[in-house]
């Protein structure tokens, strides 16, 4: 499968299957995939930066869409940098250790 292809299914299913980073003011971007070896990166960022489920969010995409896509064997998620970077990475950083957010499965 090409990288081109990769991309699109990996952009079509978080569209589908993750509406609430849009609808809630924040975006993800595809930065990378490697065709060869199913490796995608995505980075979220917008409102998702400061957002106090943005940990959860980060990890249900991880799982769900190497779980989803056959052509997908890792997942990389983090928070989109530059102009888009988090308005509070401290806080965002310590949630994602939190206890709470070990179990917790999103509604997407």
């Amino acid at each position: 499968m090409s990288a081109e292809k990769l991309e699109r299914q990996t952009r079509s299913y978080l569209s589908d299957n993750v509406p609430q980073i849009q609808e809630h003011g924040g975006h993800f971007e595809i930065e990378d995939v490697d065709e060869a070896t199913g490796e995608v990166t995505v980075a979220i960022g917008g409102a998702c930066s400061g957002c106090g489920i943005a940990p959860m969010t980060m990890k249900a995409i991880k799982q769900r869409l190497a779980e989803e896509l056959d052509e997908v064997s890792e997942v990389t998620v983090r928070r989109a940098g530059g102009p888009r970077a988090a308005v509070m990475p401290s806080k965002t950083d310590e949630m994602e250790d939190m206890d709470e957010y070990e179990d917790y499965s999103p509604p997407f």
